[in-house]
């Protein structure tokens, strides 16, 4: 079995032998393609056709071949090379601990600049393809040729799963393994899906600067990145999980372009609209003049791994950061892309990061079939949980206490309703409303967990939950988040505990690499902890490889307490999840309810039969004795022990599930 995904843009093998190269560049008066054959370059001038597009067919070139193109500007110079101005600001991106704000230390370095490339203007200068499906030398280098018919797959018979069988597994494929690569991944698969693990999400491997990074500094799209492997190696390592029975989801980021190795401010200023100010500088083009080209390379980008790559879906970074005013937002005209396209044959799922909690996105058809987007990861799960485990209450996780300083409400609505803030002021955001009603959702729109790559990168020395807070709150939300009918999902190695952090760590130009250091340290400046320079300066600086190695998993960790004992509690907890929750997850109405009293929380998701999901969870600091629910049948327990008939002892940290009446 083969596949491709045609694509208007880069370099393309034809049928009948040679491969055709096309470059959209509007404003180029010229175009030179340079093929590198042993010996030197040889260049080619592409002919210029309507729509700003520059095109040429090279009878010669095949698979293997490297090429570059020099673009000539109105006014002759060559643009590829200009450097935005506001650049120097890179690497002031948010990275506070915990508190510093909602972005990741490492989504994005640029900070305030422009994604411009930090080269300066040369006559000559030969630029990569942005459609390249490989560059096996860094995203400076020449792009490469790929055949992506020369993989022969083997998941002819695959078709997906449906999303609410979905236990999500996020890693980094750098830190994964020792050896940081596609083939060492696909390697670990089977020990994942036996755990009960069903998707796996890859954090971006679009290529970006340097051998280490998160993987949001991405600049072209189309290529994985060479530090990983070949593509190749990613379709075995996608190939190898539909074996095994996993889904495979990728994150892609849609909303920038990292601040090193993006020549197309240069050279196509038609890509990004200045009237939309991001973060990152001037917003990638959706809805100004001459869009249409910009919205097309991102819908290709998404066809393109799920149909040429055969993920079965992708994770949408910061969707609240994408500016678009058309009358069709560019993430709903990817999601129906994705529907009539790939999705007419399989499962395929659209999961959003969106600051905003606009429910709108997630909204469902009369058959619960999802209109734009499958889910969201549920942010507000997470606050609300990081409070009510470690207390910790700076910055945004400040808007999750309640009036009688606790957080355990806005956990309750969190596992009831979705989105814990629906439209209610924010003290965090300075009284501005966020959010929309949710509680009309079902559970599967929302993803829940309690640690994924930005929540613990965001602490200065990239500590996990568990290595904190209270061990037997994290124990006690744990079982909430693997036994709820929301969507969980599990950062690499939080299955068995893992002692690793997860730091923010990259691998920029000396010039770029010196202001994110810097940057980095400056954002903690505001913390008490931090407001010696001297403290500052213990943070781990996110360009040295020892930070990065740092964030290695030991994986002979899993055979030592406490470690074997959290990947005993989560093989239990899973196993009762696909026994007794997921068949009956699409019986699960929305509207699901739920109550608090003295530390002592009390979940119900309706049943379409007239009974409910029951979950009681124990968060207070003394053992609790209660009635057990008549006509309730207990699925699990922890840390709770029968008192007679009809009575029940809960110990600090306990959890129980059952089935009963949906009035209880």
């Amino acid at each position: 079995m083969k596949a491709r995904h045609a694509m208007p843009f880069g370099a393309e093998l034809l049928d009948e032998g040679g491969t055709r190269f096309r470059l959209w560049a509007p404003s180029a008066v010229q175009v030179q393609l340079l093929l590198e054959p042993i010996g030197g370059d040889s260049r080619h001038t592409m002919d210029r056709v309507p729509g700003g597009w520059h095109e040429l067919v090279v009878a010669g070139a095949g698979a293997g071949t490297r090429y570059r193109y020099l673009v000539e500007g109105d006014d002759g110079e060559h643009g590829a090379g200009e450097v935005a101005a506001g650049e120097r600001e890179a690497g002031e991106r948010e990275a506070g601990e915990g508190a510093a704000g909602e972005g990741a230390a490492g989504e994005g370095a640029a900070g305030e600049g422009e994604n411009a490339a930090r080269l300066p203007a040369a006559p000559g200068l030969a630029v990569p393809d942005p459609a390249s499906r490989f560059n096996p030398d860094d995203v400076h280098g020449a792009s490469e040729v790929i055949d992506p018919l020369a993989y022969s797959w083997g998941d002819a018979s695959w078709r997906g799963r449906p999303w609410h069988e979905a236990v999500v597994y996020e890693l980094h494929v750098g830190t994964f393994t020792p050896e940081g690569t596609f083939s060492a991944a696909a390697r670990r698969l089977p020990e994942l899906a036996a755990l009960g693990i069903t998707a796996i999400e890859l954090m971006p491997v679009a290529d970006f600067p340097g051998r280490r990074n998160w993987g949001y500094d991405g600049v072209l799209h189309f290529a994985p990145d060479a530090s990983y492997g070949t593509p190749d190696d990613l379709k075995e390592l996608v190939d190898r999980a539909h074996g095994a029975g996993l889904m495979v989801l990728l994150d892609v980021v849609y909303n920038h372009f990292g601040p090193e190795g993006n020549y197309l401010h240069g050279w196509c200023p038609q890509f990004f609209n200045g009237r939309h100010q991001t973060p990152w500088g001037a917003a990638i083009n959706f809805d100004g003049e001459l869009n249409r080209p910009v919205r097309d390379f991102f819908l290709h980008n998404a066809l393109y791994w799920v149909e040429e790559y055969h993920f079965d879906g992708l994770r949408l970074d910061a969707v609240h950061a994408i500016r678009d005013d058309s009358e069709a937002h560019i993430v709903c005209e990817i999601g129906q892309a994705l529907r009539d396209g790939p999705g007419r044959e399989r499962q395929v799922h659209l999961v959003l990061e969106n600051d905003a909690n606009q429910a709108r996105w997630l909204e469902r058809d009369a058959r619960r079939v999802p209109r734009c987007a499958t889910a969201q990861w549920n942010d507000d799960f997470h606050h609300a949980a990081h409070v009510l485990a470690s207390g910790e209450a700076d910055g945004y996780y400040a808007d999750y206490i309640d009036a009688k300083g606790s957080a355990l409400d806005g956990f309750g609505r969190a596992l009831a309703e979705g989105f814990v803030y629906q439209g209610q002021p924010s003290s965090f955001r300075e009284g501005a409303q966020r959010g929309e009603p949710s509680a009309h959702l079902p559970p599967e729109a929302f993803v829940a967990f309690l640690q994924n790559h930005d929540q613990i990168g965001n602490r200065a020395f990239g500590e996990r939950l568990h290595a904190f807070a209270d061990p037997r709150r994290v124990t006690a939300a744990y079982a909430c988040l693997l036994l709820s009918p929301q969507v969980p999902m599990l950062f690499m190695g939080e299955e068995f505990a893992a002692s690793t952090p997860f730091l923010f760590f990259c691998d920029f130009g000396p010039e770029l690499a010196q202001a994110v250091t810097q940057g980095r340290r400056d954002e903690f400046r505001r913390f008490a902890a931090f407001a010696d320079e001297g403290a500052r300066e213990r943070i781990p600086d996110p360009n040295e490889e020892s930070t990065f190695g740092a964030c290695k998993l030991l994986w002979n960790e899993r055979e030592q307490a406490p470690h074997s004992e959290r990947l005993a509690l989560t093989r239990e907890l899973l196993a009762v999840r696909h026994r007794q929750l997921v068949p009956r997850i699409e019986a699960v109405r929305s509207g699901g309810r739920y109550s608090v009293d003295e530390g002592l929380l009390h979940v119900r998701w309706p049943l379409t039969d007239g009974g409910a999901w029951h979950l009681l969870a124990h968060f207070g600091e003394h053992d609790l004795e209660l009635a057990q629910g008549p006509g309730r049948s207990a699925i699990y327990s922890l840390e709770a022990d029968a008192v007679g008939v009809d009575r029940v002892r809960l110990r600090p940290g306990a959890v129980i599930v059952s089935i009963g009446a949906a009035d209880e």
